[in-house]
């Protein structure tokens, strides 16, 4: 990747490297996001943007990385490989971070099968848990080495002590004596060097034979260490060095272990640093709402949609987003407008892009947007005046258009602001042409922002530019920063000059010398950049009349499809009526026969019940058909496909069945062993996958009452014959299976109620998968988890069908 660092000075990508870094929760983290390199393949690029997918998945599911005690031990461990003794608080930092480690691998590995990318950067941390235990099992809270670092230690520290212990009772029986508190200024002792002293008067020193360690400022107290505990004291140093050498001994141990292991914990480090960036650059995304985008051949489609300045987006500003899109042939971007409109924001907008792709983070655009994998870019934007140089601004920027020219190679972005600018408009427009042409030549892809008519008519000649304009509100005399395609935009010099408080006669008199200006030419491009308004207009217009017009065919259709629905939930409620009083009829009729067997008239009576019988028969075909209408409301679901041995998913039995024969318009079909005749218009494809808490009814609500009563009066409340249980815990699941099937097939041909199946509680696999086969088993009515007294969640109870 050749970018100049002018480049990157002229798109402030450093910025935007400085925001990420602060995203970043270590220092190695930090350090890492300031040097974040450019990719050199598109493999590489393609990784790192699938990494930063990963962490920001992490992210939107409430998870961070466990980095809390990652903290920088890299010199510390260099010097422990160069024999140097680590301090108590480097050791700990250095366990910390081991125990980071641990808990950051751990918590990416559980997750690896949705970040396998991450997983394999976790899987560099090293797992030295015993190592962090044996530094951590040597210091205390506090940071002081504990006794139990070594038992020689322990022994040391238990003599020094005791030894401070003999000798304050030794002061203490001193400090008890009359006649020698007469000696004293007070009666305390302390520490002076190490040793213990008490305050004697300077008068009274021959009265105290001893070591003077210490005097008051004025000279008149003496801090001496009485004679009788010189031989204590003696002891008392030579055992603190005693301690002080197995403290270090125990440090050099401790030190001499991390530095064996310092090439695996530096790795650590490195990848911690790398996760930690990868999180960051999440957020980085989320706070751009940036997306990774298609990637493209250097000759291929430059789209970027809903494109924002990403730095703009930082700083908390309102970005009108806007679309960039260039075909292949098209290799030049010719944006023109008013001055502060935007125009350099979008060319900077496109050059950090093609910078953050390379450096692998997701770019603020609209997802699917596609960008090339640019070889180089190139950029001459703002002022490149050197007075020390005796440069003008001019001498600058041709400079720098030499310099880009010379750089530009197949697979180059070329970015120029305000191309030609500063000099003569018809020389500069001469350079600017030929300085575009050359760039095109050499395979580069170019954008370039100008206010000279030449150059934005070079789309009227040459089909590899293509014409952009920022957009200008004449009646708010302000630009709209709105991106039009396809079109090229006046300066609107003196609309600005006019805002900007310049003074009414002179705009008035340069408006009347623009008019009589420009010459045929600029009369021409003017006449058709007008028309190209009124087209845009009259498209615009079209668009959204057409947009109405499908709103409105759309509310229509929903309008249609629900007076359908209603209209055939009333004709299921009136058949169901119809029914109803049918069903009461036959039962009253029923009963009158038995009282008239022996009347003369019984045959006329039982003719009264057969056309009675016919007009039932009449209402449930009715019912039926209009529940079949019903269903294609409820279950708008893909045709079956009737062909005996397929299957099909029965609507009103929510399952799946197969299919014995096509009769017409009904169809034998098999549910487990038992058969029956459907109506084709109630049979969609089948649902193989599908998972059902219950069955699914036609919602009938008298029916729905009956069933649920019904099932609860078949439910027994405890089971505890034999014949009807099935003990299928300790079984594998396919025996499992197997044995419930064979259960339930015995208890169905022996026409039982209900039944009782014991799993257990186990990890729950086995219990979900038994209850999933019995939810589409044809024996089973309904089923249950058992209440506490029969088992709990460990059995489950099964309604047969009757």
């Amino acid at each position: 990747m050749d970018v100049t660092q002018r480049t990157i000075d002229d798109l402030a990508f450093r910025e935007l490297l400085l925001a990420l870094s602060r995203l970043t929760r270590t220092e190695a983290g930090r350090e890492r996001a300031l040097a974040r390199p450019f990719l050199n393949s598109e493999v590489e690029v393609a990784d790192a943007l699938t990494r930063v997918d990963e962490a920001r998945l992490l992210g939107e599911q409430g998870f961070a990385l466990p980095l809390g005690g990652v903290t920088d031990v890299r010199t510390a461990l260099d010097r422990a490989q160069k024999s140097g003794v680590l301090e108590p608080r480097d050791l700990i930092a250095c366990a910390q971070t081991l125990f980071a480690f641990l808990r950051t691998r751990e918590a990416v590995e559980e997750r690896e099968s949705r970040v396998p990318g991450l997983a394999i950067l976790a899987r560099r941390l090293p797992l030295l848990e015993p190592l962090a235990l044996r530094v951590d099992h040597c210091f205390e809270p506090d940071g002081e080495i504990a006794d139990r670092a070594s038992s020689e230690l322990k022994e040391a520290r238990d003599r020094v002590r005791g030894l401070h212990r003999h000798i304050k009772g030794r002061l203490d029986v001193l400090l008890h004596d009359e006649k020698f508190l007469r000696n004293l200024r007070e009666t305390y002792y302390t520490l002076r060097n190490g040793r213990y002293v008490v305050p004697v008067l300077a008068q009274q020193q021959g009265e105290v034979p001893g070591i003077v360690h210490n005097a008051s400022q004025t000279g008149q107290t003496l801090f001496v260490e009485p004679q009788a505990l010189q031989g204590l004291g003696n002891e008392l140093a030579i055992a603190q060095s005693v301690v002080a050498e197995e403290e270090r001994r125990v440090l050099t141990d401790l030190t001499n272990a991390l530095a064996r292991e310092a090439p695996a914990i530096l790795e650590g480090v490195a990848a911690c640093a790398e996760l930690d960036e990868l999180e960051a650059a999440a957020r980085l995304s989320v706070a751009l709402d940036a997306h990774p985008p298609v990637l493209e051949p250097h000759t291929g489609h430059l789209e970027l949609r809903n494109l924002r300045h990403p730095l703009l987006l930082l700083a908390g500003k309102e970005v009108v987003g806007n679309d960039v899109l260039m075909s292949p042939k098209e290799r030049a971007l010719v944006i023109s407008g008013p001055n502060a409109g935007g125009k350099t924001v979008t060319l900077k907008a496109v050059g950090l892009c093609a910078l953050m792709l390379r450096a692998g983070l997701p770019i603020p655009a609209a997802a699917k947007s596609r960008l090339p994998l640019y070889d180089s870019v190139h950029s001459a934007v703002g002022d490149a005046q050197d007075l020390s140089l005796g440069l003008s601004t001019f001498s600058a920027h041709v400079m720098e258009l030499r310099d880009i020219v010379n750089g530009a190679r197949d697979g180059s972005l070329i970015l120029i602001d305000e191309i030609a600018a500063d000099t003569d408009p018809k020389e500069g427009a001469a350079i600017a042409i030929a300085v575009l042409e050359s760039l095109i030549e050499r395979g580069a892809r170019v954008l370039v922002t100008t206010h000279l008519e030449e150059v934005k008519a070079l789309t009227h000649l040459d089909p590899r530019f293509l014409n952009a304009r920022v957009g200008f509100d004449a009646r708010k005399m302000a630009p709209t920063f709105r991106l039009q395609l396809g079109a090229s935009g006046a300066s609107s010099a003196i609309d600005v000059a006019s805002r900007m408080g310049l003074p009414p006669d002179i705009v008035e008199r340069a408006r009347t010398l623009v008019r009589s200006a420009g010459g045929p030419m600029a009369q021409a491009l003017a006449a058709a950049e007008e028309d190209r308004r009124r087209a845009s207009d009259a498209l615009a217009e079209a668009q959204k009349t057409l947009k109405e017009a499908h709103a409105r065919s759309e509310a229509l259709e929903q309008e249609r499809k629900a007076f359908e629905k209603e209209r055939c939930e009333q004709q299921v409620e009136r058949a169901e009526a119809v029914q109803a009083q049918t069903e009461a009829a036959s039962r009253e009729l029923n009963a009158m026969l038995a009282a008239l067997r022996n009347d003369a008239s019984l045959r006329a009576t039982e003719q009264a019940r057969d056309e009675l019988s016919a007009r039932r028969d009449e209402a449930d075909q009715a019912t039926r058909k209009a529940q079949s209408e019903l269903m294609r409301f409820k279950a708008p679901d893909a045709p079956a496909e009737l062909s005996p041995g397929l299957q099909a998913h029965h609507l009103r039995l929510g399952r799946d069945v197969e299919i014995l024969e096509v009769m017409g318009d009904e169809v034998l079909v098999a549910v487990g062993s038992l058969k029956m005749r459907v109506p084709s218009s109630e049979l969609t494809a089948p649902v193989h996958a599908a998972k059902r808490s219950g069955r699914t009814r036609f919602p009938m609500r008298d029916k729905q009452a009956q069933a649920l009563k019904k099932a609860e009066a078949s439910a027994p409340a405890t089971l505890t014959a034999a014949n009807l249980r099935c003990d299928v815990r300790g079984m594998r699941v396919d025996e499992a299976l197997r044995e419930v099937e064979g259960f339930l097939d015995r208890a169905f041909r022996s026409g039982d109620a209900a039944a009782l199946i014991l799993h257990g509680h186990g990890t729950g696999a086995l219990r979900q998968t038994i209850r999933d086969a019995l939810d589409h088993s044809p024996y089973v009515r309904l089923f249950r988890p058992g209440e506490p007294h029969e088992g709990g969640d460990g059995v489950t109870v099964v309604a047969l069908q009757s």
